[in-house]
């Protein structure tokens, strides 16, 4: 299997934005290692291509708006499903609206595609999908629309501070 992450050099030269990831995860504790692939892994697709795992171990960021509060909320969810964004409102106590790109970067410090779990520009409230929980080994985004690092269910719940919930369609 070639360019899987088992093949990658970690830590080699990250570029700006995964150094950065790199870094938040270090204060927690915890041996993440981030990897960035010469191929894109801005979808959930290719970068469970890319890592050489089930599109479903693959955790999407999505960040939605507060429709009262203006507040970011990060959902994390699996791969393969869609949320349900009537479930997350109800979850939030307030109805929520997809956030543009410029809104992304400015709560997140990242671009969309690249967005990671930690490292934020400011606290964000965070979802998890507990579909997520079913897998030994999840792969996050890691900064950039090439960068990613491998970590399990208990060490996203730990580094997001993020509340497991059903968020699925």
């Amino acid at each position: 299997m070639s360019n899987s992450a088992s093949d990658s050099n970690p830590s080699a030269g990250l570029s700006p934005s995964a150094q950065k990831v790199q870094d938040a995860l270090n204060q927690f504790g915890v041996t993440l290692q981030v990897v960035e692939f010469g191929a894109s892994t801005r979808t959930a697709q290719d970068a469970a291509n890319a890592i050489g795992c089930t599109v479903g171990q693959i955790v999407k960021s999505l960040i939605f708006k507060g429709r009262q509060s203006g507040k970011p909320i990060l959902v994390l969810t699996s791969g393969v499903n869609r949320v349900d964004e009537k479930k997350i409102a109800a979850l939030l106590g307030e109805k929520i609206d997809k956030a543009d790109a410029d809104f992304v970067r400015l709560h997140t410090g990242f671009v969309i595609g690249g967005v990671p779990p930690v490292g934020h520009a400011s606290p964000i409230d965070t979802l998890i999908d507990e579909d997520l929980l079913q897998y030994t080994d999840i792969w996050a985004a890691a900064g950039t629309p090439n960068a990613v690092f491998k970590l399990t269910t208990a060490n996203l719940i730990k580094i997001s501070a993020g509340q497991v919930a059903s968020i699925r369609q």
